[in-house]
């Protein structure tokens, strides 16, 4: 679960690493938006609630393509590691992305 400041345009961000909004929840107009966003086997929860979860939040996402991913988000660098390939960004509410593909083992 990520915490985010708009849920939407989260979202948005979300949908060009694979991800698709699954399903929507708010009690009411004016309140928090809660989103559900998959990607395959893959279920990441966006929630503008402020008591969901803390700013600066490091979330590891494995993708089959790192090259492509980072030519699409404009990352130069790729960082060799011992469980694969990754690079390390940001999204728009400062949360952390570390995105990677696994090694061949």
């Amino acid at each position: 679960m990520l915490r985010v400041a708009d849920a939407e345009a989260s979202a948005r961000r979300y949908s060009q690493l694979g991800f698709a909004v699954e399903w929507r929840h708010q009690f009411e107009p004016g309140f928090p938006l809660y989103l559900g966003l998959r990607q395959d086997q893959n279920w990441l929860h966006l929630s503008e609630h402020t008591g969901d979860a803390q700013p600066d939040t490091l979330l590891y996402l494995y993708v089959p393509d790192i090259d492509a991913v980072a030519q699409m988000l404009g990352v130069a660098g790729i960082d060799d590691m011992p469980w694969g390939r990754d690079i390390e960004v940001r999204d728009p509410d400062g949360n952390r992305l570390r995105i990677g593909t696994p090694c061949k083992i």
